[in-house]
């Protein structure tokens, strides 16, 4: 009789273990020869020799499933206990990124956000222009929790700037991390919703997943990382110079943002569009360009989208640059 420890370290335990902990007795009755006992991320098992070596290769590719498909089914745990693979194998995952907590599988809708995909691919640095619902931020944040899932990269760090768009942030409540915190939140929305909540916690906890403002970049270097910048357009040039500065080794940069919907001081030029210009050419940076085709949120919003850029379109025919009322 031997004694092994088993840590779930990629997976979620709750996740794991299911409701009321009905994958663990599930994983008990296919084990009738071993002794389970799951404590918190620990499972201490029991039994002879050969039957441990058996459940030790059951639990790596549970973990593993759980860990990729954000969910474990008691037809999962039939199927991979028994030998088998699970319906949706890594070979029919063609073309996803990641599954959501719920396991719905994250995959790019739009020809351009199979192109980000693919830049993201083949680049170090990559530029994601287009207006509001195209699902710039969503895909590359899938892109980033992605690399971390595989190990290609050991943090992601998020990044926006902290510009009001019509609001004071003097005038909100609380200290500076609750008049930030808003900023911010799309970015847990979306995390939130590829990361069970006790894993995203402790990823958190740990700084292993790290969200701030673009001022709290100033003077790191960012190595082993994916770092997604959203809502680039409201950076100056000097500030956007110096976020894509911080780039350091096996590190990849995803930078969002939308040229309509700059909310910087009049005449003040936006860094994104800057960037645009300055960067097009070298080689390791992609930018790929979003439509009014792409956005997959209500279709209102693209609606919406259209009849603000014919009033644009309308106000740059006015002489003289008369805004039409």
């Amino acid at each position: 009789m031997i004694e092994k420890h088993f840590v779930i370290e990629e997976a979620d335990p709750i996740v794991f273990y299911g409701p009321s902990n009905a994958n663990l007795r599930m994983v008990r009755a296919l084990c009738p020869k071993l002794r389970i006992v799951g404590r918190g991320n620990v499972l201490k098992v029991m039994g002879n020799e050969e039957d441990m070596a058996i459940f030790e290769e059951d639990f790596y590719r549970l973990e593993h499933h759980c860990a990729r498909h954000n969910v474990l089914t008691e037809e999962d745990i039939l199927e991979i206990m028994k030998g088998q693979r699970p319906g949706s194998s890594e070979e029919t995952d063609k073309g996803i990124i990641v599954y959501s907590t719920g396991g719905k599988p994250i995959a790019p809708r739009t020809e351009n956000q199979r192109r980000l995909v693919e830049a993201y691919r083949h680049n170090d640095m990559v530029f994601a222009i287009g207006p509001a619902g195209t699902g710039k931020t969503y895909v590359a944040i899938a892109l980033a929790v992605r690399a971390l899932k595989n190990k290609e990269a050991r943090k992601i760090i998020l990044s926006r700037p902290a510009v009001e768009a019509g609001e004071k942030l003097g005038f909100l409540p609380g200290d500076m991390k609750d008049k930030i915190d808003p900023y911010l939140q799309p970015l847990y929305d979306a995390l939130q919703e590829m990361i069970p909540a006790a894993k995203l916690q402790e990823y958190m906890d740990q700084n292993v997943i790290q969200i701030a403002p673009l001022a709290f970049m100033r003077g790191r270097t960012l190595n082993d990382a994916v770092v997604i910048l959203d809502e680039a357009q409201n950076t100056t040039g000097m500030q956007l110079k110096m976020f894509l500065t911080r780039m350091g080794w096996n590190t990849k940069m995803i930078i969002t943002g939308d040229q309509t919907q700059i909310d910087l001081p009049p005449r003040t030029l936006s860094g994104l569009v800057e960037a645009k210009s300055l960067l097009s050419d070298i080689p390791g940076i992609a930018i790929v360009e979003m439509s009014k085709a792409d956005i997959v949120r209500h279709k209102l919003v693209s609606r919406i989208v259209e009849a603000y850029d014919r009033l644009a379109k309308k106000n740059d025919d006015q002489p003289n640059g008369e805004a039409i009322p």
